[in-house]
């Protein structure tokens, strides 16, 4: 009899998968004819699959909404970005760099602040100032002083509902120690993952969702390739959530914002509207996408 599910751990061949409607793990293998059609179930994908005995096999992968190839996982609806304060300090660049690359994916990002125990009062309100402006911008922000407040987590993790969430952040940034703090399976899953990386063995890394306030969270830090080449010049405006609020109002069509009179994105940067240092960031990220196209 034919069934759906989402597949929530891979191993060695093996799928197991998470019935939809009687919500049992069902240990399922692919069909033989995938492996001739070159397609490989991941973690996440949506699945019609047949149970015989104690063995599943999937029928059909549906169409993915998006996908990662590190970590493989597909049909992601957020994203949590770990960013420190300080021990790596915080970089607007980065962080542009990181939301520019899931917004390309169609994923949707949250900005959580890290390590701000290490920093002194007016170090902190002066990063505060910065991260209101990524607040203004249309991004959920957690930036309490205290990183990993009771209340904080709590917040964060009501947004787990009904989602399939991943983590990322460049290392170092205190994405354990959140999952940790989420829920200390998933910190220890991610150790561990961590060691067998730092070993410097190929090892084949497993992915797993866990059951978290009725969402699906990853286990495994995300995002390994931060270079911009997917990445077209036209695009990358429409990856700025406040530059898509205002390029409305922007005498041309497809405005860049960049040379043309009458940008309507370019005055919000000049009063104050639009932080500068993301224009700054948007400029850079141009640039690199134009000497990309020259390279190649």
């Amino acid at each position: 009899m034919e069934r759906e599910g989402r597949i929530i751990k891979s191993i060695s061949g093996f799928y197991d998968v998470l019935d939809h409607e009687s919500h049992e793990l069902v240990r399922t293998r692919a069909r033989g004819n995938f492996r001739k059609r070159k397609i490989k179930p991941i973690v996440g994908d949506m699945v019609t699959y047949e149970a015989s005995g104690d063995l599943g096999y999937i029928l059909k992968i549906e169409d993915r909404e998006n996908s990662l190839v590190r970590p493989p996982i597909a049909n992601i609806d957020q994203a949590i970005v770990v960013t420190s304060a300080v021990e790596p300090n915080f970089s607007s660049n980065l962080l542009d760099k990181i939301l520019v690359n899931i917004e390309h994916n169609d994923i949707k990002p949250l900005i959580y602040l890290t390590k701000t125990d290490l920093l002194d009062d007016k170090k902190y309100a002066d990063l505060k100032v910065v991260l209101d402006g990524y607040r203004k911008a249309g991004y959920v922000v957690f930036d309490e002083r205290d990183s990993y407040s009771d209340d904080q987590v709590q917040d964060l993790i009501r947004h787990f509902s009904d989602k399939i969430t991943v983590f990322t952040g460049q290392s170092g940034a205190g994405k354990s120690t959140l999952l940790n703090h989420i829920d200390p399976e998933l910190g220890l899953a991610t150790a561990e993952i961590s060691q067998t990386l730092n070993r410097g063995k190929h090892t084949t890394r497993q992915v797993s969702l866990f059951n978290i306030e009725g969402g699906l969270v990853a286990d495994t830090p995300g995002f390994s390739s931060l270079e911009l080449i997917e990445i077209d010049q036209e695009e990358l405006p429409t990856l700025f959530p406040e530059f898509v609020e205002y390029s409305g109002e922007c005498q041309f069509r497809g405005c860049h914002h960049v040379n043309e009179p009458n940008c309507k994105v370019k005055e919000m940067v000049e009063d104050g509207t639009i932080m500068k240092s993301r224009y700054d960031d948007y400029l850079y990220f141009l640039n690199e996408i134009n000497s990309y196209k020259k390279k190649y």
